[in-house]
């Protein structure tokens, strides 16, 4: 599938960024076109790390012999040969992943054959009226745990206490979850103070304004008002790490300055309920989730639960 997997504010011209993603070291440039590539990031000659290379003539050069791939992992030069070489340097060529761009976040195609039309995304991400911050930040599970945790409804008055789940509104009606399509889920928190009342259950709930949409495989977003929302993509790197990029979009005054300003001040909101999360989410073992965990679900996990299922669906 299409995986958001970085900030295209993150690759400037002329610089190689490594990465670990998907459990593999890479590294990421742009040709003499802006046109983002990404390779694995050893050299076929000699081993060396590419991260320590340069962009030279829209190629990625390693910094042993000079050596030179392109956006597609070709080698198109070994400077040994000298420039008049014909011969067949195809036995360089180094494992790529196909790159989309669309709204500051680049994707890369992750998984067997070629990739299936462009990435599904949300819309707000493209909308030019938003404007939007983004913050990063690295925990120590994998990427299934930090979708999980924005999926879960119950967590809210014990982690959040201070901050979105206030209230001590521990019963959890519901909750309702729906498909939108075979690739996008949505639901919503319909939480109330108990006392002593039965939980609706899932038929009896609605998905309310303020909701949760989720987009396999990785991305996430918080509908609060048709002038706030909040996106995430949860970025693989290994079984035991991952990155979760947060996004404050809004469009509450249409002056770009002020709301670009509105939405670094939502970033550091977003900072303090995420942190909240990750002290927590990061002592789950174990560090990556899985159909059959052995875990005890209840009513109010509904959201995990079809996560999980559609999870392990796509990954048989």
């Amino acid at each position: 599938m299409w995986y958001a997997v970085l900030s295209s504010k993150e690759l400037p011209m002329n610089k190689v960024v490594a990465v670990r993603r998907f459990s593999e070291d890479l590294v990421f440039f742009r040709n003499a076109e802006g046109k983002a590539g990404c390779v694995t990031s050893l050299c076929a000659h000699r081993g060396a790390s590419l991260a320590k290379g340069c962009v030279c003539n829209g190629n990625v050069q390693c910094p042993f012999h000079g050596i030179e791939y392109d956006v597609t992992g070709k080698c198109v030069f070994v400077p040994s040969d000298g420039r008049a070489s014909t011969a067949d340097l195809s036995r360089f060529n180094l494992k790529h992943y196909a790159v989309f761009e669309a709204g500051d976040i680049i994707f890369v195609w992750y998984g067997e054959g070629e990739p299936e039309g462009e990435p599904d995304y949300f819309d707000v991400i493209t909308d030019d009226s938003f404007s939007y911050d983004q913050v990063n930040d690295g925990w120590k599970v994998h990427y299934s745990r930090v979708i999980e945790n924005q999926l879960d409804v119950s967590h809210l008055p014990y982690v959040h206490g201070t901050t979105i789940g206030r209230g001590n509104k521990t019963l959890c009606n519901g909750p309702k979850v729906v498909w939108l399509n075979d690739n996008t889920l949505q639901t919503s928190a319909d939480n109330e103070v108990d006392t002593g009342q039965v939980p609706k259950s899932s038929e009896e709930s609605s998905i309310k304004s303020t909701n949760l949409t989720f987009k396999f495989p990785n991305m996430w977003l918080n509908h609060v008002t048709d002038k706030l929302t909040i996106l995430a993509y949860f970025i693989p790197v290994d079984d035991e790490n991952s990155i979760i990029a947060l996004r404050f979009y809004n469009k509450f005054t249409g002056i770009k300055l002020i709301d670009r300003l509105i939405a670094k001040l939502g970033s550091l909101a977003n900072k303090v309920v995420e942190r909240q999360d990750k002290r927590i989410v990061e002592t789950q073992l174990p560090k990556k989730s899985a159909f059959k965990s052995g875990e005890c679900l209840t009513a109010a996990d509904m959201p995990i639960i079809e996560y999980r299922s559609r999870r392990n669906k796509l990954q048989i």
